[in-house]
């Protein structure tokens, strides 16, 4: 009867222990969840509070500048010219630039555009036959060249693609002081009136 009572009792002791191990284990998993999920939580909140401001901060910062449209004209094979910039220089010339978007289906070699003297011919597709039109001082700008009769402005190697966008300048002697609004103007596309400006 020892024995039995004996062996009995041990294991009535050894299931309360266990029982016992196992409630405190549960109980410790569970306390310990709850707060990782609290930290969890905040952390995220914090994360997702901190990243919409980081997210605001670099839109604002971020955010490409759009080029400054002096003037845009459509026409000849559906080409759009835009004007972006017109800088008058110290050195006695007037710079402008912009870009030019080739909106037909077929490639454009800009043949309108190098002028109808033989020396630009060998400017190739290029804009070496703009000009600049002083209205008010009637005299017409032509662009400048160098010692070999090259012209100083954007030649268009290997024409433009259609739906292709391609960047161009051009360089003319400077208008008198004073004179700031011009016209631009280039192969059988409409005359693009500009201001020029004051370079730094």
């Amino acid at each position: 009867m020892n024995i039995r009572r004996t062996a009995t009792t041990r294991r009535a002791m050894t299931a309360v222990a266990i029982t016992t191990g196992l409630v405190c284990t549960v109980a410790g998993c569970g306390g310990g969840d709850g707060d990782g999920d609290k930290a969890e939580k905040s952390a995220t909140s914090t994360s997702s509070s901190g990243q919409g401001k980081d997210d605001g901060k670099d839109e604002s910062e971020q955010a490409p500048e759009a080029d400054e449209v002096l003037a845009e004209v459509k026409g000849e094979e559906n080409i759009t010219l835009t004007v972006t910039s017109a800088v008058r220089d110290e050195g006695g010339f007037v710079t402008v630039s912009g870009k030019v978007t080739n909106n037909g289906g077929r490639f454009w070699a800009a043949a309108n555009w190098r002028g109808e003297e033989r020396e630009l011919n060998k400017n190739g597709s290029s804009v070496a036959g703009a000009n600049l039109i002083d209205n008010v001082g009637k005299k017409k700008y032509l662009v400048l060249r160098d010692t070999e009769g090259r012209c100083l402005c954007t030649k268009f190697t290997g024409g433009v693609k259609p739906s292709q966008t391609a960047d161009w300048f051009a360089q003319f002697p400077a208008p008198p002081e004073g004179t700031e609004k011009v016209t631009f103007q280039v192969g059988s596309m409409p005359p693009a009136p500009i201001e020029i400006a004051q370079g730094e």
